[in-house]
């Protein structure tokens, strides 16, 4: 059977990296098998690359129809290009996928999760075996966030009350009502390190996603 389709989702500086990072190792020293890490945005169709860029850094109105459009086009040439191909051989573990997308337009453009929600998925199929967010607060998620080396900072973004709107979409998104999210575990991410990994292995292990779990 393929292997696991996993996407972490979480505000910045929730531990999204230390996450992905501790499962590829895991999936490695255990398994013998080097997943292949995938971002939100990949930038496979050049026809929508300035789209994708300018959406994201200088969002308008003017522009967020394109933008929602090259960002259906992206994660569906992602996902038909990259992901599909790679499950019969590794996992797949994506920084962020759809829940963070519904999160930026419901708090940039005032557009409902369900929204663009259809809009991304309409020609999207391939849906994420687990979802796992890590959950902390704005407050200390943006402290942690400042206190990496070298990562820019937006301040249309990286604010604390767009940050709290932020983590608003991800609680009242329920993967019920949005299919495509796949099965959702949310992660207290204000644990230590060890512990956050140790869950979400063991929810790997609950969905039967791992080699030697029921159902893999």
């Amino acid at each position: 059977m393929d292997y696991p389709f996993i996407v972490v989702e979480g505000l910045d500086g929730t531990g999204k990296t230390t996450l992905r990072k501790g499962l590829f190792r895991l999936f490695e020293g255990l398994y013998q098998v080097t997943p292949l890490a995938v971002l939100t945005t990949n930038f496979l169709d050049p026809a929508v690359a300035l789209d994708l860029v300018e959406g994201k850094y200088q969002p308008i109105p003017e522009n967020q129809d394109r933008y929602l459009a090259a960002l259906a086009a992206d994660k569906q040439a992602t996902s038909g290009r990259l992901i599909a191909p790679a499950l019969p051989a590794r996992p797949v573990i994506a920084d962020r996928w759809l829940l963070s997308e519904l999160a930026f337009f419901a708090v940039k453009h005032n557009r409902t999760p369900k929204e663009t929600y259809a809009r991304l998925t309409e020609q999207l199929h391939l849906v994420p075996d687990l979802t796992l967010v890590l959950d902390i607060t704005p407050e200390a998620a943006m402290e942690r966030a400042a206190a990496r080396s070298g990562d820019a900072t937006r301040p249309d973004w990286d604010v604390l009350e767009i940050q709290a709107k932020v983590r608003e979409i991800y609680q009242s998104v329920a993967s019920a009502a949005f299919p495509a999210l796949g099965p959702v575990v949310r992660i207290n991410a204000a644990q230590d390190r060890a512990t956050v990994l140790h869950t979400a292995w063991q929810a790997l292990d609950e969905y039967g996603l791992l080699p030697n779990s029921e159902g893999a």
